[in-house]
């Protein structure tokens, strides 16, 4: 399996137009873009392990959180579960256990909106690794674009309206 070999590193050098577009957004749009991503990313893990539902709890749990439906440790148990997840994979399937790491970092950009360049490196290895595109750069480019053009449609919405958390 030569996608292995793609390290967390390479991908996170590839997001560099990404990194410098997350830092000139606010927190809440990045936290959509995180919430709406994870949505590319779950299926991945969720055709190799049906029956655990942990990273997909651990967005739920983002999203609730996001909304000041729950507070910060019990977030925080479900983004620790995903992880749990991840490391239970991590072995045998890279790619569901990017998604599961992924899924992690949105409830950890709740918090901080730095952890979303922790989110896409995972949520972009997890496509690559799934994939297995013959020249994973060019790939790892067209992804990134696909984040760009997401996160430049959540900055584009009026969050007025949407319930967000006292701390946000």
């Amino acid at each position: 399996m030569k996608q292995r070999k793609r390290t967390l590193m390479q991908t996170f050098k590839a997001l560099q137009p990404l990194k410098e577009l997350t830092a000139q957004q606010d927190r809440k749009t990045l936290i959509l873009w995180a919430l709406d991503c994870a949505d590319l990313v779950l299926p991945i893990f969720t055709e190799r392990y049906p029956e655990d539902v942990r990273p997909w709890e651990a967005v739920a749990a983002a999203r609730a959180w996001s909304r000041g439906e729950i507070k910060m440790p019990e977030a925080r148990r479900y983004a620790l579960a995903s992880h749990s997840a991840a490391t239970a994979v991590a072995d045998t399937d890279p790619a569901a256990c990017a998604a599961a790491r992924a899924a992690g970092h949105v409830v950890g950009t709740v918090h901080v909106g730095t952890h979303s360049m922790a989110f896409a490196p995972y949520a972009v290895n997890a496509q690559i690794f799934a994939a297995d595109p013959v020249d994973p750069d060019a790939f790892c480019a067209e992804q990134c674009i696909l984040l760009m053009n997401r996160l430049e449609h959540w900055s584009e919405i009026d969050k007025s309206e949407m319930v967000w958390a006292s701390f946000l």
